[in-house]
């Protein structure tokens, strides 16, 4: 459940809520199920981001996927230099 803070002054209804979170969930699902097919064709172990990277790149749609990389280059930056 981290979608909750959308907006300060917009609230959103449980069933609502249980939706988003199911879509989260499967879109999270489909996306780790495609990095770890592209991690054991190259004989890999561990997911690294350059897989998650691919697999976004792959599954989702032009401008879409252009954003999402953008989001996670930067969440990644964010996190390892708060290490």
């Amino acid at each position: 459940m981290y979608i909750y803070k959308v907006h300060p002054d917009i609230g959103i209804s449980s069933k609502a809520m249980s939706i988003m979170n199911s879509f989260v969930n499967d879109v999270f699902e489909w996306l780790a199920g495609e990095a770890a097919r592209l991690a054991q064709y190259s004989g890999r172990t561990t997911l690294t981001s350059r897989e998650v990277q691919t697999a976004v790149r792959l599954l989702l749609p032009g401008e879409l996927a252009k954003h999402a990389v953008s989001e996670g280059t930067k969440a990644i930056t964010k996190y390892t230099s708060s290490k």
